[in-house]
């Protein structure tokens, strides 16, 4: 499992940083490999992953939320790919009024360059809560 980790500082309060990250129907805005998110109940949402031209469907599983401050997530091991399993946490640290510093931590087991991810999500993340 490759495991990568990030920052960025985004201009934006904490609180709509958070919001925004909670907001998991934007996941495929910022996070690239996921086209689709499904969610199922407060803590299970279903994803449509799309790696190396073929698609994936994982359930993740929210573990933690610590309001404006953590969120914590894995995939759940799965029947029609038990081999892709993938964890993250991201952190959120208020730098100012309106700026926050997000951190993101990803280990996965889908291939690829986990830090390359990372760094192209928190931009991709960035982007959008600015824009907004």
């Amino acid at each position: 499992m490759d495991a990568a980790e990030g920052s960025i500082a985004v201009n934006a309060p904490v609180a709509a940083v958070y919001k925004r990250w909670l907001a998991f129907e934007d996941y495929p805005n910022f996070i690239t490999v996921i086209k689709r998110v499904r969610k199922l109940d407060a803590n299970h949402f279903v994803a449509t992953l799309g790696f190396n031209g073929k698609q994936y469907e994982t359930t993740l599983e929210m573990m933690l939320r610590v309001p404006e401050r953590r969120l914590a997530w894995r995939t759940l091991a799965d029947h029609r790919a038990p081999d892709h399993l993938a964890a993250g946490v991201v952190s959120f640290a208020p730098l100012s009024d309106q700026s926050t510093c997000v951190t993101l931590k990803l280990a996965s087991s889908f291939g690829g360059a986990v830090s390359d991810r990372v760094d192209r999500y928190l931009h991709n993340f960035k982007r959008l809560v600015e824009a907004s």
